[in-house]
């Protein structure tokens, strides 16, 4: 691998990295006050559509996570960027937990549709009405298509098999804003004024977290922790930078290796 800058920045995933649910990851609390201790700018970046940022903020207190909210960048932010930006009354494909991320949206007459996670809400009369509308020319805007994610019960079902149902039945393609795509690693980092060669991705998911962040000339380090399966390693091209035991030991090798030398 080429030289690098000096590490900058570091983005950490939130559910399967720091946490399950309701259960943090053993030794992720202490582990984030270690990287907190270095001189890094931490970013939570999280795909996470089930749960609005104020919500999501509540748990991670809850679970004594030192973090702010303004250290969140999830893809339900992108979404409403993009709504706001294309000016559309989306049909909200989304938890109802989530909605207070899309106050103020205007909704009635919908002319496009926003899907995330939503089980309570993907049955067959709510799918088919998505389906009409984009056969009228509505957007489809795809909050992002994780195939599975962990529960605590186990995996399950991500939003991407119902986007890409709705895509398939009417021949059309997805405006997608959460993680792998490149536009999202990139608004995350905004501000921070770092370059994504000055950063690292630590997160659960091989596709979504790390090769979606080394597209765009981070590193990225793969965690055995949520949703990750043998062999997850071996599904991108280039591998993981690194594949470890879970976020403690991702912050270990960042301060053994990571901030003395260059990689």
């Amino acid at each position: 691998m080429a030289a690098r800058r000096a590490l900058k920045a570091v983005l950490v995933d939130l559910n399967g990295t720091l946490h399950i649910e309701d259960a943090a990851v053993p030794g992720a609390q202490e582990a984030l006050k270690r990287l907190r201790g270095t001189s890094v700018i931490i970013r939570f970046v999280t795909n996470t559509t089930k749960e609005s940022k104020q919500d999501l903020l509540d748990r991670l207190k809850k679970l004594e996570f030192d973090i702010s909210e303004d250290e969140i960048f999830t893809s339900l932010t992108a979404a409403r960027n993009l709504v706001d930006q294309k000016q559309v009354r989306p049909m909200l494909l989304v938890d109802d937990r989530a909605l207070p991320d899309f106050k103020g949206i205007q909704t009635s007459d919908p002319n496009a549709v926003v899907i995330g996670l939503a089980p309570e809400h993907f049955h067959y009369q709510i799918l088919n009405q998505a389906f009409r509308l984009l056969l009228d020319g509505a957007p489809l805007i795809a909050i992002h298509k994780a195939r599975y994610y962990k529960r605590k019960d186990g995996l399950a079902l991500g939003p991407g098999p119902f986007v890409t149902a709705l895509e398939y039945a009417t021949d059309t393609k997805a405006t997608v804003v959460g993680k792998p795509e490149k536009t999202f690693f990139l608004e995350a980092l905004r501000g921070t004024g770092c370059e994504p060669e000055e950063a690292v991705m630590i997160g659960d998911d091989c596709r979504d977290d790390v090769g979606g962040a080394q597209n765009v000339g981070m590193l990225g380090i793969l965690v055995k922790t949520g949703k990750y399966r043998a062999a997850d390693e071996e599904k991108i091209n280039p591998p993981p930078y690194l594949t470890c035991e879970s976020f403690p030991h991702a912050v270990d090798h960042i301060l053994q290796h990571l901030l003395s030398s260059s990689v």
